[in-house]
């Protein structure tokens, strides 16, 4: 009798819950008369996302292809009303007309529990307007040639290591090496450490870069569309280890630094003086000591958190990015020999590897982001409406707290502003290409005010890889690579499933 009470009381909330999900919580865009894809109780719209049975890039790609021609509609993301643009001219409003509406991402963030998490991509508000004036002159054109040769060495260190590779003829996973390379390079300069991971693809720097990265569907949905849950909860996003491991080398280094007072061309070096002096010094002229910008210095964790996610987005980024261009490369031999000549031709004008001969090979730059256009490593981008406002040329009306999200992927594989997009083509960046299309349907590094800081950096980092390889080596498709790549559906990053394999031969 209890028993059969208990399964009707259950029964009973069951259908008072769904109803209530169904006919109130759900019924948010019907009610502003905004087109909307009908959600499930009690996922809304993200089910498949939650299962892994789709990536999130291909999500709202798939979203995006369909209901494109609606400028913007609504989906739901668990029971939260969540407004997706396609329009490019309202993309532009977004990200840098209404800019002050809008000018936060919506990530988790939660200092006291994650205390890497306090970071420029996190960090909303005065607080991220605030750190990312002082952040700025670290990523200054100046600032990256003088950790050139931090890049060159790690670039000349993988050459070695793949040297007796290539003379068998055997095969790589591309995507690890690169992953060791832009490992290398960032824990040399954002934590002042020589981790070897070229020389030692198993070691501690690899194992928790890796951590770091494992895929989480479930928590990984909930920081990006409702980290308010992982807040209320004090639930921390970032794995213990990860978070314990990098703050103790972040803080050792700092350490040895100010006592013995080495002063290196780094990215630690920039943090040590905002913690220091609260700027960061120019490349050419002295700033007076007694500026009141000394007050606002930052603290130890706050600068471990922005040497994190330098690690963070530029480790894995660089290189997919990378991976992915020689993906293409190894599959189209005239486009490859089209690029080692102009690597080959520079090289020989310079004399060496150099920042300026770097700058100097344009094709490379369009093979880049022709990689950056068809295979976006971050597929969408997020934004809260930080203030009501009617989006410009619609009558949707925007309130405070509306989650927004920008389909990148669809963009940048759209036939009707990429004819063939799914021909790897890096003419399409060619100047008039490009003048003549519309500047936000290109946003691999998104745009307006809060735009990747680190662009510039990552440029620098993949197209040094590439050149160090693509000057010694030729590389071919190995057929354990599918063609075309199919997506890993865990992974928030767009990735290869089963990795990316190649051949490896000296150049003739």
């Amino acid at each position: 009798m209890v028993l059969a009470e208990l399964i009707t009381i259950v029964i009973v909330a069951l259908i008072i819950i769904y109803t209530y999900s169904k006919y109130i919580l759900f019924n948010y865009w019907r009610k502003k008369n905004v087109f909307y894809v009908e959600p499930v109780v009690p996922t809304g719209n993200i089910g498949s996302l939650l299962t892994s049975k789709v990536s999130v890039g291909e999500f709202f790609y798939d979203l995006y292809v369909k209901y494109k021609d609606h400028r913007a509609f609504g989906i739901y993301t668990f029971f939260k009303p969540n407004l997706v643009i396609t329009d490019p001219d309202l993309i532009r409003a977004v990200l840098t007309k209404e800019f002050k509406n809008f000018h936060d991402r919506g990530f988790f963030c939660n200092e006291k529990v994650d205390p890497l998490t306090g970071h420029l991509i996190a960090l909303s508000g005065k607080k991220w307007r605030n750190l990312r004036v002082k952040l700025t002159p670290t990523f200054t054109s100046g600032k990256i040639k003088q950790m050139f040769a931090i890049l060159k060495l790690c670039g000349e260190e993988l050459v070695s290591s793949l040297e007796s590779v290539a003379q068998t003829g055997d095969r790589i996973e591309i995507k690890d090496w690169f992953g060791r390379y832009s490992t290398d390079i960032i824990m040399s300069t954002a934590f002042g450490v020589k981790s070897n991971c070229i020389e030692e693809g198993d070691n501690k720097f690899r194992y928790w870069g890796k951590t770091m990265f494992e895929e989480h569907p479930f928590w990984s949905v909930l920081s990006a569309f409702m980290p308010q849950v992982l807040v209320f909860f004090s639930i921390p996003f970032l794995d213990r280890g990860v978070t314990k491991f990098f703050t103790q080398i972040f803080q050792n280094n700092v350490k040895y630094r100010q006592t013995h007072n080495i002063v290196k061309y780094d990215f630690m070096n920039l943090l040590i003086q905002l913690m220091e002096k609260g700027y960061v010094e120019p490349d050419d002229v002295d700033i007076d000591e007694s500026s009141p910008t000394n007050i606002n210095k930052l603290t130890l964790l706050e600068a471990a958190a922005q040497a994190f996610v330098f690690f963070a987005a530029g480790f894995e980024t660089a290189s997919t990015t990378a991976t992915f261009c020689l993906y293409e490369l190894a599959q189209q031999q005239d486009l490859q020999d089209k690029i080692c000549k102009e690597i080959d031709e520079i090289l020989k004008k310079h004399g060496e590897l150099t920042y300026n001969a770097v700058n100097e090979m344009t094709y490379l730059h369009k093979v880049i982001n022709e990689s950056l256009r068809k295979y976006p490593p971050v597929p969408i981008l997020n934004r809260i409406c930080t203030e009501e406002v009617t989006l410009p040329t619609t009558n949707i009306h925007v309130p405070k707290g509306m989650a927004i999200t920008i389909p990148i992927l669809g963009l940048q594989r759209d036939p009707s502003i990429y004819p063939d997009p799914d021909k790897f083509d890096p003419e399409r960046f060619n100047e008039d290409k490009v003048a003549a299309r519309h500047p936000y349907t290109f946003l691999p590094f998104g745009e307006g005010p809060r735009i990747c800081i680190g662009s510039r950096f990552g440029y620098v980092q993949t197209k040094v890889g590439l050149v160090s390889l693509l000057s010694r080596f030729k590389f071919k498709l190995d057929p354990r690579t599918t063609v075309p790549i199919i997506i890993d559906k865990k992974s928030f990053v767009l990735a290869a499933k089963d990795g990316i394999y190649l051949t490896i031969e000296p150049r003739k």
